[in-house]
């Protein structure tokens, strides 16, 4: 029996969800083609308390299935491989402080994370912590 690939990836991104904590309603997936036949996938979350969205990670597969699994993989032990970082940081347009938070390697990363597809210039930064490992 031939499996539904369009089952497939909403089971995938279902579980994804459910490692992360977020809903259907926080989280895009966004699926890009790459020059050697391959899919890059991208999942973003959505905040609706900033109005925001936030590159959660990026993954590759040589298909959509095998990107989600790729990332159904790395949501399994992000938490064990990445450290948590806190980021205060105001829009430019709007004077009020944000605090987001981010499961990174480094803090360059997950200032990456923040300034992902924005104009750099359009967050002001005020701080980036290292959060206590618990």
């Amino acid at each position: 029996m031939t499996r539904d690939k369009n089952l497939e990836t909403a089971r995938l991104q279902k579980e994804i969800g459910d490692y992360i904590g977020l809903g259907p309603d926080s989280l895009v997936f966004n699926y890009e083609e790459t020059p050697d036949k391959g899919t890059k996938l991208l999942v973003i979350t959505l905040n609706p308390r900033h109005n925001q969205s936030f590159l959660f990670h990026q993954t590759s597969g040589s298909d959509k299935q095998d990107a989600l699994r790729n990332m159904l993989d790395y949501v399994r032990t992000h938490k064990e491989r990445t450290s948590s970082w806190t980021i205060q940081w105001s829009d430019r347009g709007d004077g009020g402080l944000q605090t987001s938070y981010f499961r990174a390697k480094n803090i360059l990363e997950a200032l990456d994370k923040l300034f992902y597809d924005r104009d750099p210039n359009s967050i002001t930064v005020f701080s980036v912590m290292l959060n206590p490992m618990s």
